[in-house]
């Protein structure tokens, strides 16, 4: 039955999660990479909504929701269910609304940003909640990049997801984001990796004054999964070249374990480099926000 305190309704934007750097610095014994990884979320995204109702259930609409099942499988009811159990509370009667605008299997985090907005959701909508560094350690099980999606905040991640440092101020930027329509298995990426024991990213700086200064820095930064995924699937490096090119981009680069891959550039040009890349390649998927926390 639904609980007649809870709130009528509410929602979350579920931002996609950009790795701007992410080095692989070793692997541990149970088979979990260590990353150094410096992660951003931009205004693109899927949305999360929930209202009282007196069953748990979860209806997905929106461009990608073709594939994807509301099953026990779910990061959405997974992260609910789980959380309610946490906490020694009975399911929630919550009717959810995945809207997926997000591509799946892309590299940036769109199941693990909608299992964070959903631990939002349970707490704003149905009062479930627990302490925070409880809340972190529930949320790394569901997944490692559930944790970094919490609070939609740029931070340095560090281990296997669970260390999480908020970076200086950043300065303005647009992002554009571009992803070729071509699922990637993450744990394909890990296994065809030549070299697990790089070096972690430079000392961070006390602060990013200019959009240069940030430039400048990620420069000397990498992503160590971008040359195993251009082996295993070569239009990450057409989609790579493709946003090089534009005039407007500073800095182009994979995310996570791809096929997603994003050009940083001075805001207020983002969307004119997209619409030229969605104009010239009007099967990929292409988005763009300057508004990036």
């Amino acid at each position: 039955m639904t609980d007649p305190s809870m709130s009528v309704s509410a929602g979350e934007f579920a931002r996609a999660k950009v790795n701007l750097a992410l080095h692989i610095t070793d692997r541990r014994d149970d088979g979990y990479h260590l990353l150094d990884s410096l992660v951003v979320f931009p205004a693109i995204g899927d949305r999360l909504h929930a209202e009282a109702a007196d069953t748990l259930s979860l209806t997905i609409t929106g461009p990608f929701a073709v594939g994807l099942a509301p099953n026990s499988d779910n990061l959405v009811l997974k992260a609910i269910r789980g959380l309610a159990t946490a906490c020694g509370q009975p399911e929630p009667g919550l009717a959810l609304t995945l809207e997926k605008n997000l591509p799946v299997a892309s590299g940036i985090g769109g199941g693990s940003a909608d299992a964070a907005a959903a631990l939002r959701l349970a707490r704003d909508i149905a009062g479930m909640t627990l302490p925070r560094l409880e809340l972190e350690k529930f949320a790394l099980q569901l997944g490692a990049d559930v944790p970094v999606c919490l609070d939609l905040c740029a931070v340095r991640m560090k281990g296997i997801g669970e260390s999480l440092s908020p970076l200086p101020k950043l300065p303005d930027f647009g992002i554009v984001l571009v992803n070729p329509r071509v699922a990637v298995s993450t744990p394909a990426i890990f296994k065809g990796l030549e070299n697990r024991n790089n070096s972690g990213l430079p000392e961070i700086p006390a602060g990013f004054e200019t959009l240069p200064s940030l430039i400048s820095y990620l420069e000397d930064t990498r992503n160590d999964m971008q040359p195993t995924a251009e082996r295993l699937c070569p239009v990450i490096s057409q989609v790579l070249a493709v946003l090089s090119a534009g005039h407007q981009t500073l800095l182009s680069r994979m995310s996570g374990s791809g096929a997603t891959c994003f050009a940083l550039c001075r805001s207020g040009d983002e969307d004119g480099l997209a619409e030229r890349i969605q104009k010239s390649h009007p099967a990929w998927w292409v988005a763009s926000s300057n508004s990036v926390t």
